[in-house]
C-alpha cells in the first residue's frame, strides 16, 4: 500500500507570522489607541506594552530604563510588529505635501506598528507634537533619519 503525502502552503496573515511576545505588543497598542498610557510620557507605553506581553523590562537603573529586549539591527535583521524604538537626538527630514519638514527627537521612544516595507515603519506613540499625551501613529522611514541614533528592540521573555 502506498500514502501519497501532499504538502499544502497556507500563507498567513502577517499577523500570524509575528513572534509571540511581538504579537502581544500589538494587542495592547490596538486596545490603547487614542488613550493615554500611564504618565502620557513615550516611555510609558512600550514599558506598559512589555508588562502587558509578560516580557523583560528592567527598570532597577535609569541606565537600564530605556532597555526595551533584545538589540535588533534593522540593516540585517527583520524587524517586526511589536518591535521597540529608542530614538536618542534623532533629526528627521521629510519632504510632504510640496514642502519640506524637519522633526528633532532628542530621546523618544516609540513602537513598531505596521511594517511598509524595508526601513518604512508605521509607528505608534505617545507624548509627540500631534497626539499629545495619548497613543497615535505616524510614519518613520529610515531614509529620512539625517542624525542621530535609532536603537530597535525585540521583546524578550522574563
Amino acid at each position: 500500500m502506498r500514502f501519497i503525502f501532499s504538502l499544502i502552503l497556507v500563507l498567513l496573515p502577517s499577523s500570524e507570522l509575528l513572534p509571540p511576545l511581538n504579537r502581544s505588543v500589538i494587542v495592547y497598542v490596538d486596545r490603547v489607541i487614542g488613550t493615554k498610557v500611564g504618565a502620557g510620557e513615550c516611555w510609558d507605553l512600550a514599558a506598559m506594552a512589555l508588562d502587558y506581553a509578560d516580557a523583560f523590562h528592567d527598570r532597577s537603573s535609569e541606565k537600564t530604563l530605556y532597555i526595551f529586549g533584545k538589540v535588533v539591527n534593522p540593516e540585517t535583521t527583520v524587524i517586526y510588529p511589536g518591535d521597540i524604538i529608542q530614538m536618542k537626538n534623532v533629526k528627521l527630514q521629510y519632504k510632504k505635501d510640496n514642502g519640506l519638514y524637519t522633526e528633532s527627537m532628542d530621546h523618544h521612544t516609540a513602537i513598531v506598528y505596521k511594517v511598509n516595507g524595508k526601513g518604512d515603519f508605521e509607528i505608534a506613540h505617545q507624548n509627540t507634537s500631534f497626539s499629545g499625551r495619548t497613543v497615535g501613529k505616524s510614519a518613520l522611514r529610515l531614509h529620512d533619519v539625517k542624525s542621530g541614533k535609532l536603537t530597535f528592540y525585540r521583546p524578550i521573555s522574563k
